[in-house]
């Protein structure tokens, strides 16, 4: 909700109000004048998103409410460690984990290199 506001705060500028007193069509006033200034707040919210969507992917699955056993995620890889005595025997069974905290780190880190990118003030 916070973003449409701040969506419809830049619509309200005068250079944009300015670009439709001289006929610039809809289309050119959202692509030229308030895309470029939302998208490092969009790249944020994919950013993060993305993240949390693969955190609850894998918490689904390794509580069984995912994919079921022919299709593969990393919580259903996980259901094996449930057992104490499965990961006293086989430890890289939590391998797994490793690999769900390097995408979330890394998607964090692509989407702050990408914000910075876009808007580095």
């Amino acid at each position: 909700m916070k973003y449409a506001q701040k969506t419809l705060a830049l619509a309200q500028i005068e250079y944009v109000n300015a670009a439709i007193a001289v006929g610039s069509s809809d289309m050119r006033v959202v692509t030229k004048h308030i895309l470029p200034n939302v998208l490092s707040h969009i790249i944020v919210i994919i950013s993060l998103q993305i993240p949390a969507v693969i955190l609850l992917e894998s918490f689904l699955g390794f509580l069984g409410f995912a994919v079921k056993p022919p299709l593969i995620s990393w919580g259903l890889m996980l259901q094996d460690t449930s057992n104490y005595s499965v990961i006293g025997s086989y430890p890289w069974i939590l391998s797994p984990v490793v690999f769900i905290l390097i995408a979330v780190f890394a998607f964090n880190a692509l989407g702050d290199g990408l914000r910075d990118a876009i808007d580095p003030y």
